[in-house]
């Protein structure tokens, strides 16, 4: 007796199915970008900040020591040796003022001697001591009073940043708390009405601060703009000897030494 096999039915398990021709079409559709004002204009601000960047690198670019002239290189390249080697002198000038005082031999003497320089020193910084030295003179003629504050102030900044160790404008002695400001049609010296021509001493490295004055755009250009003029002269020797009088600070006060 033989077994029948069952008959095969249908299968109970869906069969997956392909969406419609209709559904697809919907789908491509809705994923195409439509043109609306918001994409048009997410669309020109990244166009503009794309071109803002381009613009910012390119004038960082222009802005560095490639767009310099060789001989401006070759200037900065001599300042920065002349204060390095000038630093050098000042490191072994002190390390053998060390040497000395460690020693103990004439111990005494080079200390009051090391006494008397610091107070020279500090003399000339708080301009209450004339200084002497190689420097330049920088002459402005300013006939129509053109020439503001700001622009003697620029520089004697200038001036400081190339090194300057004793200033004077005119007959006032440039210290710390110089300031400078516009009255009544004329310029103010901490106080003192200067008048026209303006001739500030400087005393320092005078290769270094007169090339500081002739730099593009720098004081000797901005005074030619005023409708002035300026001359700047090297000197192996300048006199400053206008003073400045010491006053009480109000506020201020040393901190004590600390005990051993």
């Amino acid at each position: 007796m033989s077994a029948t096999p069952p008959s095969s039915g249908p299968d109970p398990r869906p069969t997956p199915t392909s969406p419609p021709d209709g559904a697809w079409h919907r789908l491509l559709r809705m994923a195409r970008p439509r043109a609306t004002r918001a994409n048009a204009l997410a669309a020109l601000l990244a166009i503009g900040l794309g071109f803002a960047i381009a613009t910012q690198v390119q004038q960082t670019n222009q802005n560095g020591l490639e767009q310099l002239r060789e001989d401006e290189l070759v200037r900065i390249l001599d300042d920065v040796s002349s204060e390095q080697d000038r630093l050098s002198a000042d490191v072994r000038a002190l390390e053998l003022r060390r040497d000395r005082l460690l020693s103990g031999a004439d111990g005494s003497e080079e200390a009051l001697k090391s006494a008397q320089e610091r107070v020279d020193t500090l003399g000339i910084l708080t301009g209450t001591a004339p200084a002497t030295g190689p420097g330049v003179v920088i002459t402005i003629s300013d006939p129509d009073h053109k020439v503001t504050a700001a622009r003697l102030l620029d520089a004697l900044q200038e001036l400081r940043d190339a090194g300057a160790e004793a200033v004077q404008v005119n007959d006032v002695r440039v210290v710390a708390d110089t300031w400078f400001t516009d009255s009544n049609g004329a310029v103010e010296v901490s106080g003192h009405q200067i008048s026209p021509p303006y001739t500030i001493r400087a005393i320092g490295d005078s290769a270094t601060m007169a090339s500081a004055m002739d730099i593009p755009g720098g004081v000797t250009e901005s005074v030619r703009r005023d409708g002035a003029t300026s001359t700047v002269r090297q000197a192996d020797t300048v006199e400053v000897t206008a003073l400045q009088s010491l006053t009480e600070p109000r506020y201020a006060r040393p901190v004590p030494a600390p005990s051993k």
